[in-house]
């Protein structure tokens, strides 16, 4: 993720942060990047209470509408 990242506090509980720092021991990812992927699962699980466009990946799709009438 090469954008530009802002800065925030959070409080997790102590087995939160063993089992992090443990999975950060065993793959070598800082433990940062699995915080900002868990809120993007969050952001996903969740867009539709978001304001907005409509995602281009949704399936939700209305089709086009249908051609006029030849008289």
């Amino acid at each position: 993720m090469s954008r530009k990242k802002v800065s925030t506090t959070i409080y997790i509980t102590p087995e939160q942060a063993e089992r992090l720092k443990i999975l950060h021991e065993r793959t070598k990812v800082p433990i940062a990047v699995y915080i900002r992927e868990g809120i993007d699962m969050v952001l996903k699980h969740y867009e539709h209470v978001l304001p907005g466009q409509m995602s281009l990946e949704s399936t939700s799709v209305l089709p086009p509408p249908p051609p006029p009438a030849k008289k």
